[in-house]
């Protein structure tokens, strides 16, 4: 069995439930605006660690889950009472941390995915794999950033948090409010010539595609009146490779990788998404990722089959639940 956690108003996680419905494969969804509804048992003892989900209504013993695919948003602001807000924070945490603690496939760990947290660390671990990145600035200095400007001619800035942000082009029009750098480092890049490429790591897979267009930003093209192309492509085999060492250095099995293809032939990388909205590469160029998503978490058996049992014959050392009603 494999579970899908997440909202059911996101996307990419609806495609991976609507397309593991299609092959067949047993799924259960575990929808955040209901967490208030359900509960989490883990027991810790001898045999590792056991437990139970009950949610919509059905019991998920953990030993006959195999996988999850986990795409963890803001919980509701919105709940019925302060008891129904507590018990989905609790059951959310607890989740979260049972994603860190158990061996079987997560996609992907949260843990794991903290490494988009700081996009200076990333680049010293994209460096690390083999790929070449932008010469970057980050700074709180105005001067130091338009001294970066100036030695590199065209800079682009961004976030250097895993908060989402579009990527700008630093003109005149921007440079009147380097000022405010004061307040929040930014993360400047030279502008790097050449074709966009996105490539998603999924396992052992690596789906990737061409991305012909004038935005600097194309995932925002139509915001600026410009138009993007996306084209299924086949990558050398020594990107190929570097893109499924750098996600396995990351400790992420599924992964957006964002790459540019100079006029010159150098592959350069300018960020990991470990939980990339992949729909939306799928539906414009056709690449299969929801279904090699859900068929790389299919192909992983439960390595508990029959540990539930054991366990539950064996001395429990620690007991965690969900449960903070007082008459559950």
């Amino acid at each position: 069995m494999i579970l899908f956690y997440g909202c059911t108003a996101d996307p990419p996680l609806m495609r991976a439930v609507e397309t593991a419905r299609e092959l067949d494969v047993e799924c259960v969804l575990i929808d955040q605006a209901e967490l208030d509804q359900a509960d989490m048992l883990l027991e810790v003892g001898s045999n590792g660690v056991t437990g139970r989900i009950v949610a919509g209504g059905v019991t998920i013993p953990l030993p006959a889950v195999s996988a999850v695919y986990a795409r963890p948003l803001g919980l509701p602001n919105h709940w019925r009472d302060d008891l129904a807000r507590l018990r989905a924070q609790v059951f959310h945490e607890l989740f979260l941390e049972w994603l860190d603690m158990t061996p079987i496939l997560v996609l992907n760990r949260p843990l794991a995915m903290e490494s988009n947290s700081s996009k200076p660390f990333q680049s010293q671990q994209t460096r690390a794999a083999g790929f070449e990145i932008p010469e970057t600035l980050v700074t709180n200095d105005a001067d130091e950033a338009r001294a970066f400007w100036s030695a590199h001619g065209r800079v682009i800035y961004k976030s250097i948090s895993g908060v989402r942000s579009i990527v700008r082009e630093l003109d005149d029009a921007a440079a009147v409010r380097l000022g405010r750098l004061r307040a929040l480092p930014v993360q400047f890049q030279e502008l790097v010539p050449g074709d966009d490429v996105r490539a998603h790591v999924v396992g052992s897979a690596v789906l990737a595609c061409d991305v012909r267009s004038d935005a600097v930003d194309y995932r925002y093209a139509a915001r600026d009146g410009l138009d993007a192309a996306l084209t299924e492509i086949d990558l050398p085999t020594e990107i190929h490779e570097r893109c499924r060492n750098l996600a396995s250095s990351l400790d992420l099995p599924f992964c957006g990788i964002d790459l540019r293809r100079t006029p010159d032939g150098r592959w350069v990388c300018f960020e990991v998404n470990p939980m990339p909205a992949y729909t939306y590469f799928e539906s414009t160029s056709g690449l299969p990722i929801a279904r090699t998503l859900v068929e790389l978490m299919s192909a992983h058996r439960s390595i508990f089959e029959g540990a539930f049992e054991q366990a539950s014959r064996g001395s429990c050392r620690r007991r965690v639940t969900s449960d903070v009603s007082s008459n559950r």
